[in-house]
This record gives structure tokens, C-alpha cells and sequence, in this order.
């Protein structure tokens, strides 16, 4: 019952280190889990000692590889999102100078120009 716990566990960690890169390039991830998948078809097989190594260096791969798939989707997220936080502060520039200009129009109208 052990390597069915084995297996268990290494297919719900693999699941895990991959889903939050859904969006960009998996190939990478998908090949380390196929070598989790591998491992662990080992160790039902019988041959633990090769299916382990196998599935734990999967696992690490996988770990890896969706860290950096989610490093770069993050990036990506933050490039798409950067215009708007340009325009939003451009806004809010734009809306200082025209509150001052109205401000100076105020005065001089108050006091006769």
C-alpha cells in the first residue's frame, strides 16, 4: 500500500507545481510530470528503487520548471498591466495642471487682469 501512497502524493505535487502555469509555454512541466508518471509505472512494476529515483527527480523537475513558467507569467501579467498604470498617473498629472491652471484663472478674473 505504500507506493500507492507514493504515487498519490507525487501526482497531487506535480498537479500543484503546474497548474498555475497553465497560460504559457508547458512543455517543459508536462515532460517532468510524464517522468513522475514513469517512476511511479516503475514502482508498480516493482522496480522501486529505479521508480523512486525516477519519480523524484520528476518531481524536482517539475517544481522547477513550474516555478519559472509562473516567474514568467508573472512578468507577463505585470508588462500587460504596466500601460495602464502609465495612463491612470498621466490622469492624475493631467488633472493637477488643469485644477492649477483653474486655480490662476480663478485669481485673475477675482483680481482684474
Amino acid at each position: 500500500m505504500k507506493p500507492a501512497i507514493a504515487i498519490a502524493l507525487a501526482c497531487a505535487l506535480v498537479a500543484g507545481a503546474a497548474a498555475p502555469a497553465a497560460a504559457a509555454d508547458d512543455s517543459k512541466v508536462k515532460a517532468a510530470t510524464r517522468q513522475v508518471e514513469t517512476g511511479a509505472k516503475k514502482i508498480g512494476e516493482g522496480k522501486i528503487g529505479e521508480g523512486v529515483e525516477e519519480t523524484a527527480r520528476g518531481i524536482g523537475k517539475t517544481v522547477v520548471e513550474g516555478a519559472k513558467l509562473t516567474g514568467e507569467t508573472l512578468k507577463d501579467a505585470g508588462r500587460s498591466a504596466e500601460p495602464k498604470a502609465k495612463s491612470a498617473w498621466e490622469k492624475v498629472r493631467d488633472g493637477a495642471v488643469d485644477f492649477g491652471q483653474g486655480v490662476k484663472n480663478f485669481f485673475s478674473r477675482l483680481f482684474g487682469s
